[in-house]
Parts: C-alpha cells; sequence; structure tokens
C-alpha cells in the first residue's frame, strides 16, 4: 500500500494505493488514529486500490467512528471490485461513497 496525504484547511485527503489487507492496514489505522481535531473532512481516495480485505474494511470502520465524532468522511474513486466488496458486506449503505 502506497499513501499520500495532502491537506486543505480542514479537509484531508489519503490516496490510497495498492491492497489494504491483513499487512497493510494498521499503517492506515495508525494515520486515523493521529488525526489532529481540526480535520473535519476526511477523503479516502482508492482510485490506485486493487484489492480490500477484511482488515481493510475494519480500517475504512475505524475512519468513519472517529470522523463522525469529528466531521464527515468520504470515499472517492472506488473500483468496482471494492464498490462489490462494499455491498456485499452492507457497507455501502452507511459510506458516503461518490460515485
Amino acid at each position: 500500500m502506497k499513501l499520500t496525504k495532502t491537506q486543505d484547511n480542514d479537509a484531508l485527503t489519503c490516496c490510497i494505493s495498492g491492497r489494504l489487507d491483513t499487512v497493510t492496514s494498521p499503517d492506515l489505522i495508525k494515520e486515523i488514529t493521529i488525526l489532529p481535531a481540526e480535520i473535519k473532512l476526511l477523503v479516502l481516495d482508492f482510485e490506485g486500490l486493487e484489492y480490500i480485505s477484511s482488515a481493510g474494511i475494519r480500517a475504512v470502520l475505524t475512519a468513519q467512528k472517529k470522523m463522525g465524532k469529528q466531521g464527515a468522511l468520504k470515499l472517492r474513486h472506488v473500483c468496482p471490485a471494492v464498490q462489490e466488496v462494499f455491498e456485499l458486506t452492507g457497507f455501502a449503505d452507511i459510506l458516503d461513497i461518490e460515485k
């Protein structure tokens, strides 16, 4: 997994590429847990994300929980394979996924 962050005022965009799985999801969870309180919008840009496992979904849900307390979470550029995982697990209904 490659993670690139860009901050614009109170919005933080994390571009994630590669695989979000058991090996890489702890890195994303670490980034989420240290988010400053001034971040009101967290965007996870999955344009380069090829695969997400249950551990990756857990990391996304960790982000959802944290941002539910301090702002909002948006997912962008979700490929069809990852979108299907969110739909099969029912998480597409609770996540803000931009088309």
